[in-house]
């Protein structure tokens, strides 16, 4: 196949302007593209983080009905914010976003700022993000480099191994520093994110359909498909957590905020069912938990009843999720607890996981209706 183009100053014009007519010819309509707005843009950016783009859709559009604009997001409760974010998981990025806006309001006059200090002073902002957001909006001439772009950097210049490692990352980072288009930095940065989804992807990537493939190195040694090299993943930690939907005749539970070990992962601060890690008996476990944290007694009346399980995965952790159903006479009021009835309960902002629960409750509830004598939708 030869040896890449390599790069001369005319050279590299012409494979900027190569790159850049291809993604104005064939980007997507995605909605953050519609507008330089640096508001849609940052709040896109946060979206994206970690997260697919088929998955953000529906969270953008209803959040920017929402919150169409920073001041009305900096005025809104925290509860709100998380409300419209609940089922895109990793909340600290909602959390963040919300105090930035605060901050972007009382510091910046409502507007994002525009020098790289200071974006990165705001809550949540790394180096991504922040050039991501300057250059697409105000044009600053500041190279992105995610995992896309740096697959397609790391290809175009052959580089073998693990690509965050032995200073590999910096010196992508240099490369895209240097091969940036100074006129165009924006939609320079986003051709290569582009790229990198659509067609250098990180398998079978389509080279016959590149247009910059001439100055690709892995494609000239017949790389493409061993470059970059597998990230080095965690081994998987399997978790087993037993939560508790406790019911009284009025149908209404009880949500705690639980300060253990799993509920930063699994629950991100947000209101859940009573919870705990838990090894082999299950249930035995589970009511040892809540006899500890809340004073029932499930060997006294309140039988725990298994419902069907469910299946959660967060990042390494591969959770299972074990409901158990319990009919109460009263349930406790102590701090940190809420009680509402059991079908408002995904009207809270909660996460992926809780709803998973709920979802499990609220179907024993509805099978065994009958049988419920007293019962209530009403709760508070």
């Amino acid at each position: 196949m030869g040896r890449p183009e390599q790069f001369t100053p005319h050279s590299l014009t012409k494979f900027q302007d190569k790159l850049i007519e291809w993604f104005r010819t064939n980007r997507r309509a995605l909605p953050w593209r519609a507008s330089r707005d640096s508001y849609r843009v940052w709040v896109a950016e946060i979206m994206l983080q970690q997260t697919r783009i088929a998955a953000v859709l529906p969270y953008y559009e209803r959040f920017l009905a929402r919150f169409p604009d920073v001041r009305s997001l900096a005025k809104a409760p925290e509860t709100d914010v998380l409300k419209l974010w609940s089922g895109l998981g990793y909340y600290s990025r909602a959390r963040n976003l919300h105090r930035a806006a605060k901050e972007i309001v009382s510091r910046h006059a409502g507007k994002f700022p525009q020098k790289l200090d200071e974006a990165l002073r705001l809550p949540g902002i790394g180096r991504y993000t922040a050039a991501a957001v300057l250059s697409i909006a105000y044009d600053a001439p500041l190279a992105v480099l995610d995992g896309n772009v740096a697959r397609v950097l790391a290809r175009l210049r052959g580089v073998r191994g693990d690509l965050r490692s032995n200073g590999r990352w910096q010196r992508l980072n240099q490369l895209a520093q240097h091969l940036l288009a100074h006129t165009t930095p924006g939609d320079w940065n986003q051709a290569l994110m582009e790229l990198g989804e659509t067609v250098c992807t990180p398998q079978s990537p389509r080279c016959d359909e590149c247009r910059v493939s001439r100055w690709c190195g892995a494609r000239a040694l017949g790389l493409v498909e061993v470059i970059p090299a597998p990230r080095r993943k965690p081994a998987p930690v399997r978790m087993k957590i037993a939560a508790a939907i406790l019911r009284d005749a009025r149908g209404r539970t009880l949500l705690v905020r639980d300060p253990g070990a799993h509920e930063g992962v699994l629950f991100s601060r947000m209101w859940q069912f009573p919870a705990v890690a838990v090894s082999r008996d299950a249930a035995t476990e589970l009511a040892a938990h809540l006899r500890a944290t809340l004073g029932i007694d499930c060997a006294n009346g309140t039988p725990l009843q298994a419902l069907r399980a469910a299946r959660h995965g967060v990042t390494f952790r591969n959770i299972t999720l074990l409901p158990f159903f319990a009919r109460v006479e009263k349930l406790p009021r102590l701090p940190r607890t809420r009680i509402i009835a059991l079908d408002h309960i995904t009207n809270l902002p909660i996460s992926s996981a809780t709803r998973k629960i709920a979802v499990a409750g609220q179907r024993h509830s509805t099978t065994n209706l009958k049988g419920l004598g007293g019962y209530s939708a009403g709760g508070i």
